[in-house]
């Protein structure tokens, strides 16, 4: 599984993701805040209340059992309205969304698998209605985002035209950039189920019998096996992907709240993948796609930026602090077009890129409530 999705589903859903509570022992239990208990075992997903009305809503999770768990809140058309990876066992998270009406599955899965079982909620009554300036914002944002979809397809085509020539250093010059606009908006690229999978699963992700296909099965054959005989059709392949991701794109329904949880979304891959070398794991280019994700969270913030200096001054001011410390660490691994091969970035390096990663990802964790208001 790839980390945590966009709300991008069919029906008038928002979406706000509280902050990622990685506690000890927490029982989970309907408190004063009112929030609505799920408690995960290793086989089952008890949810504490079967309806609820439109609006603001937080499920917290409690993951009793012994494996790693996720929490995810499926829409009526079963598309995913949010989730969260990562719940080890004995620790908790938190979701708040603000639904529209209609009947939605809260989902358990150990092991991360997106399946597990779920429990029926039942949303009933109307949702608020929205700020103009974010309805604009979600406005420029679909421009953004189909303007990196077509840039992700035009570099991805060079690619692979090399691949199938057979040029291994223009194939190997070219994935990095490739990659670039689709880890940007990662999160709505996810959200079309069927084409992350065939487009950015890495080795250690595949599941049993699951056919190897994307960047990084050629990413291996580039710099592991060192030969791209037979490739061709796994970069057209490639190609014909991103292809169907551009006819899709514009399908997808965006809100301010979405938007706000994709940009936390994009940092908690920096987090679980570029930081530990995990993504790109044979070409150590994990530093351009770090770049893409900061740059698309930055994008989703600055777009956001007039409502939240209104509504929360401190954490608007935070944020642009958080992001220019984070843009300026990442100029010292500059090198030419792109960035310093990843396993060449010491631990001391690493850990100081982690912790400015983390100085931003809390307040950035406070985005989507602040947009919800």
């Amino acid at each position: 599984m790839r980390p945590a999705h966009l709300l991008v589903t069919a029906s008038a859903v928002f979406v706000s993701l509280s902050a990622l509570s990685a506690c000890g022992k927490d029982d989970s239990s309907s408190g004063k805040d009112g929030a609505i208990a799920v408690t995960a075992t290793d086989s089952s997903c008890d949810v504490s209340a079967k309806s609820g009305a439109a609006g603001a809503t937080t499920f917290k999770m409690t993951n009793k059992g012994s494996q790693v768990n996720e929490l995810e809140i499926l829409a009526p058309d079963g598309k995913i309205v949010s989730e969260r990876e990562n719940v080890g066992p004995g620790t908790g998270t938190e979701i708040t969304v603000t639904l529209s009406a209609g009947t939605y599955k809260v989902l358990c899965s150990a092991g991360m698998t997106g399946k597990g079982p779920s429990q029926a909620f039942t949303v009933t009554g109307k949702g608020k209605a929205t700020d103009p300036r974010l309805d604009q914002a979600v406005a420029a944002y679909r421009i953004y985002v189909g303007d990196q979809v077509d840039d992700t397809l035009s570099k991805v085509k060079k690619f692979a035209a090399s691949v199938s020539a057979g040029d291994m250093a223009g194939a190997k010059a070219e994935f990095a950039p490739s990659r670039f606009g689709w880890e940007s908006i990662e999160p709505v690229a996810e959200s079309f189920g069927d084409i992350d999978p065939k487009t950015d699963t890495r080795e250690a992700d595949l599941e049993k019998g699951q056919k190897w296909t994307g960047w990084h099965q050629i990413e291996k054959a580039l710099w592991k096996t060192k030969s791209l005989k037979g490739e061709g059709p796994y970069a057209d392949d490639l190609v014909k992907n991103v292809e169907t991701l551009k006819v899709r794109v514009g399908t997808a329904s965006i809100t301010a709240t979405s938007m706000a949880n994709g940009a936390k979304e994009l940092l908690d891959e920096v987090a679980t993948g570029k930081i530990t070398g995990e993504e790109d794991t044979f070409s150590h280019t994990d530093l351009s796609d770090f770049k893409a994700n900061v740059d698309g969270a930055q994008k989703v913030f600055e777009l956001l930026k007039p409502v939240v200096q209104e509504r929360d001054a401190a954490l608007g001011q935070d944020l642009t602090d958080e992001f220019a410390k984070v843009q300026k660490l990442l100029t010292k691994y500059e090198k030419g077009d792109g960035y310093v091969s990843y396993d060449t970035v010491g631990k001391s390096q690493r850990k100081e890129l982690s912790d400015e990663v983390n100085a931003l990802g809390e307040p950035l964790s406070k985005l989507a409530g602040v947009v919800a208001k």
